[in-house]
């Protein structure tokens, strides 16, 4: 049996490219207050977590906010689409903040 050297293999993390965090505006940031947004663009999703958004909490607790009368109602801009209003959200969220 020869004795072979053993070279050491290089640590993998040094073999992965480095990224860098990347912070995406929000789509609700972009857009006139003449515009509509759906619930999936105004709330975080566990599902899409990559995906800023501009409300603070769930999905049911919106709903539980448009029930009770604290968040604005919704818009029906079709049979299966249901929209706000952004320039309304955008009202809602000075006032939350100056409460």
């Amino acid at each position: 049996m020869s004795s072979k050297p053993i070279t050491p293999k290089p640590p993998i993390a040094s073999s992965i490219p480095a990224q860098r965090a990347t912070i995406n505006q929000s789509v609700f940031d972009a857009l006139p207050d003449s515009a509509f947004i759906r619930e999936s663009q105004l709330v975080q999703s566990p599902k899409r977590p990559e995906h800023p958004a501009p409300l603070p909490f769930s999905a049911p607790t919106l709903w539980r906010k448009v029930k009770a009368g604290t968040f604005p109602k919704p818009i029906k801009l079709s049979e299966r689409v249901t929209a706000w209003n952004v320039g309304t959200v955008r009202a809602w969220m000075t006032a939350q903040a100056t409460a």
